[in-house]
């Protein structure tokens, strides 16, 4: 009945729903090495190859911005067409979303279990919301409420000027712009923002990099590895990092939170947040998130939670399609 799918640039899922007894129920679910097709059409043809289901709707979430049905996604070489698939799947309807559009329509599919709170703030029920999401790259986006129904807002708010803080910052800022000329907010909230981070602090304080970091930051990714080694207190270099960029994420979580008005809640997503969840409860993250000044009595009344459930995109996809057909109806989740 409805096929969603969550387009990243390592792992392309795809799921496939259907109705029963008046629910939308999770069925089936396939992963695929997105840098292993030649395009996302590919592989949907593998999956309806292989498990030969009926599909009248579909829609997919991609990392990129969506304009009249087209996607250059940004971290694959693929230019992703609602048209090419709706041939594809025809007779269904098929449609294109930004991937942190589809993850917060997911967030209203999501139960509490699937939350970490940060702070113990109950949420307006239809309060605007504010998802910014630290993965590969860096995502934000919201939802509104219209006539008493959600409207998830794509946004690519993470290529926004990055606005230093304190002195440290300052100088990571100048330290970056060297590089890079022009510094977003993905340059210091990303994986490769962490170690960004990292080298920063390396080049300009600590001086030598032990061998068996080298070694490790060599032939791993680079983000976990220092987020392993800051989280075992292995490394120092990797801790203050690690604090860093939590004190950062705090502070561009807060900005988020007063552009949308977010009464109902700031979520943070991605694949960083779950695996640092305890360190950014500690860290200052909050008292970043709460330090704007004349609103900070506003911003303490915020529910900040970290999301969990690493299905919210495909669950979103799911709604949004379910929501085009005009089934309101609940979605079971796995």
């Amino acid at each position: 009945m409805i096929l969603a799918g969550d387009i990243g640039g390592t792992n392309t899922r795809l799921a496939y729903f259907t109705e029963e007894d008046g629910v939308v129920v999770w069925k089936l679910h396939a992963k695929y090495a997105s840098k292993g097709h030649s395009s996302l059409e590919a592989i949907v043809s593998d999956f309806i190859s292989k498990y030969k289901v009926p599909i009248d709707h579909a829609a997919f979430g991609i990392a990129g911005v969506v304009i009249d049905g087209i996607v250059h996604a940004t971290n694959l070489p693929w230019v992703v067409s609602s048209e090419s698939l709706s041939k594809l799947l025809h007779p269904a309807q098929v449609h294109l979303l930004n991937d942190l559009e589809a993850n917060t329509w997911g967030l209203f599919t999501l139960r509490e279990k699937d939350y970490f709170r940060l702070n113990d703030i109950d949420e307006n029920s239809q309060g605007n919301i504010a998802l910014i999401s630290a993965g590969t790259g860096l995502g934000e986006a919201g939802a509104i409420w219209i006539n008493g129904s959600p409207q998830a807002i794509a946004s690519e708010g993470g290529h926004a000027d990055f606005a230093p803080r304190d002195d440290t910052q300052d100088s990571l800022l100048v330290y970056l712009r060297k590089q890079y000329g022009h510094v977003s907010w993905e340059r210091v909230l990303s994986g490769n923002g962490l170690y960004n981070i990292y080298s920063f602090l390396r080049d300009t304080k600590y001086g030598d990099e032990p061998d068996w970091l080298t070694k490790e930051l060599s032939e791993q990714d680079r983000g976990a590895v220092i987020t392993q080694n800051a989280l075992s207190n292995k490394s120092i270099a990797c801790s203050e990092a690690l604090e860093i960029f939590c004190e950062i994420y705090g502070s561009e979580a807060g900005n988020l939170a007063l552009k949308l008005t977010a009464k109902g809640g700031v979520f943070l997503g991605g694949g960083i947040a779950p695996k640092i969840a305890s360190r950014l409860k500690t860290s200052k993250f909050l008292q970043e998130f709460t330090d704007k000044g004349r609103l900070k009595s506003y911003l303490e009344r915020i529910p900040v939670k970290v999301v969990l459930n690493d299905n919210a995109a495909l669950l979103g996809a799911c709604k949004y399609a379910a929501n085009s057909a005009g089934l309101n109806k609940e979605i079971r989740i796995p």
